[in-house]
């Protein structure tokens, strides 16, 4: 037995000793740092797109579809793409490649109002221009009114807004002429409109639509009988701040 007991002390002896495993110290976690919100690099590219918006970009794809550059089955996939898009800038890579651009699928910037105008009047006196075997000019600085009635009988009649101060956005002009001659001319800056009718003579108006939105409007209406009612911008004259010329006019 003592013999036993011996041996076996002699051989835990010759063993090596076997490091005890000491628990590793606890860390407290550091409480999580909410992430900064995600900014968007292009904000533009953010902005809702309106069906407007979605238009423009199928114009460009049927452009390419027309020229080869899309087969059918990828312009319909794109198409798809456009009408499911909810944003400007999801609208931005579906025409990418293609010779338009990107830049086409951003709705246009709309610049500030470069026009301001005084209350609308449109129970306002009426100004009225008569040329009877006679001529009649309205010309240089003046300020036009909301309508204006254009009557020449065997006579000559000359309204030229290429000068003229604009109060209200909307300037009517009805012009009549009988064996006569109705002129209107504007500044190429702005828009004209206008319709009538011409019973063995001329009615004749050259529509321009201005590139601001908020520029005058002139409409001319009317009918010619033997006669001429023309009216059309002036190549090179342009009212460059109607706001300005307008407030210095009446000393504001």
């Amino acid at each position: 037995m003592d013999l036993d007991k011996h041996d076996s002390a002699d051989s835990g002896r010759g063993r090596p000793q076997q490091p005890v495993a000491s628990a590793a110290p606890v860390v407290p976690a550091e409480p999580a740092v909410p992430a900064a919100p995600a900014v968007p690099a292009d904000p533009a590219g953010a902005i809702r797109a309106s069906d407007a918006d979605r238009d423009r970009i199928a114009d460009i794809l049927r452009e390419a579809l027309a020229e080869g550059r899309l087969d059918a089955e990828e312009h319909s996939d794109r198409i798809d793409a456009v009408y499911r898009a909810k944003t400007v800038g999801e609208l931005e890579p579906i025409v990418r490649d293609l010779p338009a651009g990107a830049s086409d699928a951003r709705p246009p910037r709309r610049q500030p109002a470069s026009y301001t105008y005084g209350p609308e009047l449109p129970d306002g006196p009426t100004e009225n221009l008569v040329a009877v075997f006679s001529s009649s000019t309205r010309k240089g600085r003046w300020r036009v009114g909301g309508r204006t009635q254009a009557f020449s009988l065997f006579g000559s009649i000359e309204i030229d807004l290429t000068e003229a101060m604009f109060g209200q956005r909307l300037t009517v002009i009805n012009a009549t002429s009988i064996f006569g001659n109705v002129e209107v001319r504007v500044p190429e800056n702005i828009s004209l409109r206008g319709s009538g009718t011409g019973i063995f003579g001329n009615f004749e108006v050259d529509t321009l639509e201005a590139a601001d939105p908020e520029a005058p409007v002139v409409v001319v209406n009317g009918y010619s009988v033997f006669g001429n009612v023309e009216a059309k911008p002036k190549r090179g004259k342009r009212i460059a701040d109607l706001h300005d010329r307008l407030r210095k006019h009446l000393g504001r």
